[in-house]
């Protein structure tokens, strides 16, 4: 049923339920509001996703900052929400890379988001990560901020042509195992592929094969390639359009306080939430939706 067809039986609905007293009518308008108001939500968001690679499946690397088993595990918290959030949309979620910390959590991992307009929803998630808590690694109970940085890019179609010129990177292959010592590789199939003009540096040691491991480490190499030309696209547009405010990679997006009160708030469009633990179990609608008007118009959340 259309969102129109909807519409159009409310009315009905509501008519009989104001009319005859009708009860029954009542509450199927009530029960249909609801999906008509979920509609709603939907259809805006997909009018937001406009972009070129809105559509696109996306590439999450997800990367502890400086400061230890406490931006590790910093980092692995930010791994399990972002990977939630996927999994409620309905996403696949394949692990590509996935580095343990020496002590906790990870120094890195590298996520497939496959689904309609996946990058559109998790472009957002683009920047350094704050959190403040009490360490649950500091004996003296003592609050600690840590940094992770997360960055997203549209996976490639194949039928865009992108040319990487043999001279213009290398692979260097070894061995390693998998998350938590497990699935020690035989031989040297984990790759390291770093391309010398944008300094890219991607490792990929998931794949079975050495082949396929290259295969993989190579296809996002493109699609961050390609996000670098989308980028300079952008910026241009955004150099003309003085309301727009420009996205710098590197700059604290959102900041997660767990003590000495519960906020998660972020900085480009205002929207903030009392709810930590929600959004860390993947709870980011709220924070998507904002970023995606903040994106178009340049306007920040109005509080009330």
């Amino acid at each position: 049923m259309s969102l129109q067809e909807k519409l159009d039986e409310f009315d009905i609905l509501r008519e009989f339920a104001e009319s005859d007293e009708d009860s029954a009518s009542g509450e199927e308008a009530v029960a249909l509001f609801g999906d008509i108001r979920e509609s709603l939500e939907k259809t805006e968001q997909q009018a937001l996703l406009s972009g070129e690679t809105d559509p696109n499946n996306a590439i999450i690397s997800i990367n502890a900052g400086a400061g230890g088993t406490e931006s590790c595990d910093w980092a692995m918290m930010l791994h399990r929400m972002l990977v939630r959030y996927a999994e409620d949309l309905k996403f696949k979620v394949e692990l590509i890379d996935f580095q343990d910390g020496d002590a906790a959590g990870i120094k890195s991992s590298t996520i497939l988001v496959q689904g309609p307009f996946a990058y559109g929803l998790l472009k957002s998630e683009v920047g350094i990560h704050r959190l403040v808590r009490i360490s649950p690694f500091d004996s003296n109970a003592r609050r600690h901020t840590s940094f992770a940085s997360v960055f997203v890019s549209a996976e490639v179609d194949d039928e865009i042509d992108i040319q990487v010129d043999e001279k213009d990177y290398k692979i260097d292959v070894f061995r390693s195992s998998g998350a938590g010592g497990q699935h020690v590789n035989t031989t040297d199939s984990a790759v390291r592929l770093t391309h010398f003009p944008t300094g890219i540096q991607i490792v990929c040691r998931n794949e079975r094969s050495q082949i396929q491991n290259r295969a993989m480490a190579m296809k996002i190499l493109k699609s961050r390639l390609f996000d670098l030309e989308i980028q300079k696209r952008q910026d241009a547009q955004d150099a003309v359009e003085a309301g727009k405010k420009k996205i710098e990679w590197g700059s604290q997006i959102r900041s997660y306080v767990l003590h000495p009160y519960k906020l998660v708030k972020d900085h480009r469009t205002g929207f903030e939430v009392s709810t930590a633990e929600k959004v860390l179990d993947g709870d980011l609608n709220g924070f998507t939706r904002a970023y995606l008007q903040w994106f178009l118009t340049g306007e920040k959340v109005e509080k009330d």
